[in-house]
Formats: C-alpha cells, structure tokens, sequence
C-alpha cells in the first residue's frame, strides 16, 4: 500500500461515516480486512508514521486550543483524529497547526477531536486477519519529548499570540 492508497482509504472511510471518528474506526477495519495482512501493516506503518510526525508543541498547544485543554491522552487521540481528517487538514496542521482555523469547516469539542478508536483499526483488522497480535512495523520509536518549541498551555495570552486564527476562531 502507497501514500495514495492510505489516504484514499482515510478519505473514504471518513466520508462514509460522515466526520464521525468512531464510526469511521469502525469502517476501517472493515475495508482493511479486504486486504491481505501485509496491506494492513503497510496501513499501519503510514498511520503510525504520521502520528509520530504530529508529535509537535505547536499541535498541541492548537489542541489545546480547540479542545479547550489537552492531557498527553488527548492529545495522541486528537492525532489520531488529525489523521482522520485526512491528507489536506492533516498536512495543513502539520505545516501550520494555526491554520486548523481555516481548514475544519465545523469543530465541536464534544465530538470531535478524538480519534482514539482509528489508531486501532489497523491492529484490530490484522488480529481479525491472523488471529494474531501485528508485529512491530519496525519503525523508529516516537521521540520521548514533542518536536519544536514547547508552549505554555497555561498562559492564555502566549497561545493567543501563537494561535491567532484558532484563538480568534475558538476563544474569541
């Protein structure tokens, strides 16, 4: 499975469920367990290299932002989440959290935001497969600290002047 293919399968899947990310774990799973074990660990290996590469201060403080607080566990389902959303939000966030302002037609934190069940779909599709637990996708580990400058969620102001669009859009 290539770039493309993951994608087309996360934009489908999303579509189908209608933005809902637990619906779209569940279709998921149910579209990767069409494919041979070796596409679904190929799936999981482009799932799990992007949410490594979501591991940055700045996403976080945007999560922070629009789920007005995010522990780590909110934060790794919101990139999850993220990834959900697919290739255009997510690559937009990822080159400029601040940009989630223009890119989310609707946001609402009761709902959206938590992707936990999708960074499962690819494990649950390979065990429903084999019947055994996937291997390790022998990527490098996630770094052990966020990537970038750290943020202080606590101080309103520092978001504000680094999140302006989302604080304007969210907060304002």
């Amino acid at each position: 499975m290539d770039e493309t293919e993951f994608w087309e399968l996360v934009d489908a899947t999303r579509e189908a469920a209608e933005g809902d990310p637990e619906e779209q774990a569940d279709l998921l799973v149910d579209r990767l367990v069409q494919l041979d074990p070796d596409a679904v660990l190929d799936f999981a290996r482009h799932f799990e290299a992007r949410y490594n590469r979501a591991y940055t201060w700045d996403l976080w403080g945007a999560a922070w932002v629009l789920l007005d607080g995010a522990s780590d566990d909110a934060f790794d389902f919101f990139r999850c989440w993220l990834i959900g959303q697919g290739r255009e939000v997510y690559e937009g966030a990822v080159h400029d959290p601040d940009s989630l302002a223009e890119l989310l037609d609707d946001f609402d934190e009761e709902f959206d935001g938590d992707g936990e069940e999708l960074g499962y779909a690819a494990d649950e599709a390979y065990e429903q497969l084999t019947g055994a637990v996937a291997p390790d996708l022998g990527l490098p580990p996630a770094p052990p600290e966020p990537s970038g400058t750290p943020v202080d969620f606590e101080d309103s102001r520092a978001l504000a002047e680094r999140f302006p669009r989302l604080w304007e859009r969210f907060k304002g």
